[in-house]
């Protein structure tokens, strides 16, 4: 099944793309002091920074350092803006992309940027063979694309051409829109592939539930064209970035990027009080007010979703009655009030009411604990147990402490007379693991948009099979398919109107909080402009 965006927005997109002038990272001059280090912490060590391999926000925030794609995101917005595609331009049936690249782009390690490079990455994921092809590791290829060169499943990819140095043409097996809107994720950035061959970066071996990144290239060797440049890894420890004086672009204003390993939330605001960083992500609700008495505080516009995932291959989550009785028993409000920040909103479906298409009348589950109770009784399921999995050692946008929902949901569902068996594991890479390959019956979990479309909230999550979920729903799937398709832009809203609803009665989790998440920062610290989808350059901060 491919996932395919509508004719109308395509158009949409190559307007405003042919209407943009060259982008530019914007901001290094007007006074901002030059050079400098900032330390900011990260609650986990990057999975890898190989792009193509990656799809948790850790890593992606350094990718987006080092790499740079075809387009980009609009600093603090979702806009679609050129990057090493000056433009692009369709053919009459939108199935072939015709991109002009930037000219003068090198690599960190020398090499020219130029359209065989762009068609050597594009075949390159294509190509990917064997545990390569799991979720788990080619997440967003598998989620925009769809099937590989071995056709066992169809792709949306169907060939690229190098017309000349700075011109480069995709074929796609079908129109699509959600293909320039999705060449701004991290996964599609533009790597040298003569770095890629010289460090073996396809050597990945293990299973689509334990891949084993094997290559020196991910973690050693990551060879971008970004304003930043890898220097160094250390596990558990830091990340260092350094300027990339051979910028094609604006030239980055730090000297230096250190992305400093902080686990634990409480560890990383006493690090920025202790002054050993300059800045950190995702803080503590209720250090806010505390910490804008001496730093600054910076709020990222909600573009998330919080839920309680289910694998409906794991019983008893088969039974519906038992959903819904989650559902009913997780008292949601009470969650939100305590652990989350103000302006946070408890979510009634799997997208931010920011988002067309979004449906003030799907079906609710309220916390009502004696309907869970009934709900428990009418199932058959005798002394319901669940395997109840959440993630340590890591915060995210939308779950800053998955303990502590982890406690209060796990109390919540005992009340009602479920028995929880907890499980949890490191993030990195084993929670994640995990839960993409059906290993996790119940999870936390939760999704930051990547660019403003349905598609890219519940088309990610309910289009097709997935071990995730664990579920057929073939009603579901094609509603989300024939949205995708629609060109008109009212029938598209309601089209999703109602898979949103189709969705909240089938119940395949439990959304719970929409948030939008606290960036901290030293006061010297300028720049930095808060995204919705996480897409902010270091580069054009300055400290002093």
């Amino acid at each position: 099944m491919l996932r395919v965006l509508a004719l109308g927005a395509v158009l949409a997109l190559v307007a405003t793309a042919c209407g943009s002038e060259k982008s530019t990272t914007g901001g290094q001059t007007g006074g901002a002091k030059k050079g400098g280090t900032i330390v900011f912490a990260a609650s986990s060590d990057p999975v890898s920074l190989d792009p193509a391999f990656i799809s948790d926000g850790e890593s992606i925030r350094a990718t987006n350092q080092i790499y740079e794609g075809l387009v980009k995101t609009k600093a603090g917005g979702t806009e679609i803006e050129p990057s090493l595609a000056k433009s692009w331009t369709p053919s009459a049936d939108a199935t072939s992309w015709t991109f002009d690249l930037q000219e003068g782009v090198k690599f960190h390690d020398g090499t020219p940027f130029n359209a065989a490079a762009v068609c050597a990455n594009f075949d390159r994921w294509y190509n990917f063979k064997g545990v390569l092809q799991s979720d788990s590791v080619s997440y967003y290829w598998v989620s925009v694309f769809g099937g590989f060169s071995d056709k066992k499943k169809p792709s949306l990819y169907k060939s690229c051409e190098a017309k000349d140095d700075k011109t480069a043409v995709i074929n796609l097996t079908q129109p699509s829109a959600s293909f320039i809107a999705a060449l701004s994720l991290s996964s599609f950035s533009i790597q040298s592939p003569d770095a890629l061959k010289k460090y073996d970066a396809d050597k990945v071996s293990g299973t689509a539930e334990e891949p084993k990144f094997e290559s020196d290239y991910g973690l050693k060797h990551p060879t971008g064209t970004g304003a930043l440049k890898f220097e160094s890894f250390a596990a558990n420890d830091k990340t260092v970035l350094v300027r990339n004086d051979d910028y094609w672009g604006p030239k980055s204003i730090l000297d230096k990027v250190i992305f400093r390993t902080i686990p634990e939330l409480a560890a990383r605001r006493q690090a920025l009080e202790a002054n050993e960083i300059q800045g950190y992500d995702n803080a503590d609700p209720n250090d806010v007010e505390a910490l804008k008495a001496n730093y600054q505080v910076l709020q990222r516009p909600a573009f998330n979703v919080a839920y309680v995932g289910f694998n409906q291959k794991k019983k008893p989550l088969d039974n519906p009655k038992i959903r819904q009785a989650i559902a009913h028993a997780l008292n949601r409000d009470a969650l939100i009030k305590a652990k989350y920040p103000a302006g946070s909103q408890v979510a009634n479906e799997f997208m931010p009411p920011e988002v067309f298409g979004y449906n003030d009348n799907v079906t609710k589950y309220d916390y009502n604990p004696d309907k869970a109770k009934q709900l428990i009784a009418e199932s058959g399921v005798k002394n319901p147990t669940l395997e109840f999995w959440y993630p340590t050692s890591i915060s995210r946008p939308y779950m800053p402490d998955p303990q502590a929902n982890f406690q209060a949901f796990k109390a919540d569902l005992e009340k009602v007379g479920f028995k929880v068996t907890p499980k949890s594991a490191p993030w990195r890479p084993d929670y994640l693991n995990a839960v993409q390959s059906g290993v996790a019956p119940v999870y936390l979990f939760g999704w930051t948009g990547d660019y403003g479309d349905p598609d890219n909230f519940v088309g990610v999550f309910f289009q097709q099979p997935s071990a995730q979920w664990g579920f057929d729903n073939k009603a579901i799937f094609s509603a989300l398919n024939d949205a995708e398709k629609e060109t008109d832009e009212a029938k598209r809203t309601d089209a999703y109107k109602q898979a949103n609803e189709q969705i909240m009665q089938f119940l395949p989790g439990v959304p719970y909080a929409h948030t939008g998440p606290f960036v901290v920062f030293a006061k010297n610290v300028k720049g930095f402009v808060p995204s919705p989808v996480t897409t902010e350059l270091f580069s054009v901060v300055s400290v002093g």
